[in-house]
């Protein structure tokens, strides 16, 4: 499993977004990498739909098909609103789709 954040620099919820994710993992195994996201062709080449992004296994599971590559702030909806990372529920609920896809064989 690979999990890749991306992020403009000094994004405000760079930290958040990581340590949810670490938390979302509970131990689970998984090379995990953050990566500073500079102007729009880096952000268009990665997929990037603004800062955080969270990929796993390189598909963004918060991204609507929809979205455009972007270097500016991302919100994410959740129960209580909209903020700035994904929760830790919604992260353990993507991680272990992931892991059961990569168990399925996909």
């Amino acid at each position: 499993m690979q999990i890749v954040i991306l992020t403009v620099p000094n994004c405000p919820s760079a930290t958040t977004v990581l340590d949810r994710v670490r938390e979302a993992l509970a131990g689970r195994p998984a090379r995990l990498e953050l990566h500073e996201i500079h102007d729009q062709a880096e952000a268009e080449r990665l997929g990037m739909s603004g800062s955080p992004t969270v990929l796993v296994n390189g598909a963004d599971p918060f991204g609507a098909s929809s979205e455009g590559a972007s270097v500016s702030c991302r919100l994410y909806r959740r129960p209580d609103g909209v903020g700035g990372a994904p929760t830790v529920s919604d992260l353990q609920a993507a991680i272990a789709a992931a892991f059961a896809d990569q168990e399925a064989g996909g």
